[in-house]
């Protein structure tokens, strides 16, 4: 006996501007009820105390989440001079205080230092696993937690206002795995001080961007906004800067069944030349089929979506 599914099948992205107070969690569990949809997962957690741009995947989008993870991220984040704090953000207890306030000259002379790749040790309250345990968990219980730094990279870092002595605001373009938090901490011990974030809101992850967000409170009242549905993007927005192969239907459909497929050098076109183990999207009938690697003549498929334009009850986007 089958189980009853929960929900309907719906494929896309929805950006979401997560606010304070809340969990990812919280929203991704709103959307659900929603769109009453199967299966929804988030790309890339927020803190409660931070919010912005949380991009939902619903359906098959969510084979694509590690895409946006791994994509480049923007924050805007306010740091407190003066403080330190066990989380690093206005949520902890205070463990320093200094009364030097680094001036607009000083925070710009520091901050190309911390431009490029770099090493940066995460906050103790991260959910970084030690042990198999989640670090926060443990410094939460009192314990000791140290975590080894790790390489982040750093695209760019700037000051935005300085709304008064102690605080500065910045905005930050970065890679997988930067810590805000750990970034302001670092940034006021070279500065001569101590500080923590006391503001945090991401603006963009990857290919979704604040202005592109909705805000959930707004979407409960149908009289006077468009159905939440007709704000979901396709899962091809995510895809945009993978290199796209064309196939046939019969090819398109022995990758569906998770067979390779062998191409004559004519097939491959422009990624002819593409570098081993490059992922590529192969698309057949304008939807996407499966996210591959090339080895050689062959393509093979690691991540097949399940789209089919003939089953009408699912809205493909």
């Amino acid at each position: 006996m089958s189980r009853k599914r929960r929900g309907v099948p719906i494929h896309g992205w929805l950006v979401v501007d997560k606010p304070l107070g809340v969990s990812s969690a919280a929203v991704v569990g709103t959307a659900k009820r929603l769109l009453n949809a199967e299966k929804v997962g988030h790309g890339g957690t927020l803190d409660p105390l931070a919010s912005g741009v949380l991009p939902l995947a619903f359906g098959e989008a969510t084979k694509t989440v590690s895409l946006v993870m791994d994509g480049r991220k923007t924050y805007r984040f306010t740091v407190r001079w003066g403080i330190a704090r066990t989380t690093d953000d206005a949520e902890g207890e205070i463990t320093a205080t200094a009364d030097h306030r680094p001036d607009r000259a000083a925070i710009n002379a520091a901050l190309p230092g911390f431009l490029g790749t770099l090493l940066q040790q995460p906050p103790a309250y991260s959910a970084l696993k030690v042990d198999g345990q989640r670090a926060y968990d443990l410094a939460r219980a009192g314990e000791v937690v140290e975590l080894a730094a790790r390489p982040v990279e750093i695209f760019s870092l700037k000051l935005v206002d300085l709304p008064d002595a102690d605080h500065a605001t910045l905005e930050m373009d970065c890679g997988k795995g930067t810590y805000v938090r750990a970034l302001a901490r670092d940034l006021a011990l070279a500065l001569g001080t101590v500080g923590h974030v006391s503001m945090l809101r991401r603006t963009a992850v990857g290919p979704f961007h604040e202005r592109d967000a909705i805000s959930l409170d707004s979407t409960e009242d149908s009289g006077h906004s468009p159905p939440l549905s007709d704000r979901l993007l396709s899962i091809l927005t995510v895809l945009d800067d993978i290199p796209a192969l064309a196939l046939s239907a019969a090819l398109a459909q022995r990758l569906r069944q998770g067979q390779t497929c062998s191409l004559a050098l004519s097939d491959w076109g422009v990624l002819a030349n593409c570098t081993p183990n490059a992922v590529i999207v192969a698309i057949s009938d304008s939807l996407p089929i499966a996210l591959c690697h090339r080895e050689g003549a062959v393509l093979r498929p690691i991540r097949v979506f399940n789209l089919q334009r003939e089953r009408p009850d699912v809205d493909y986007r």
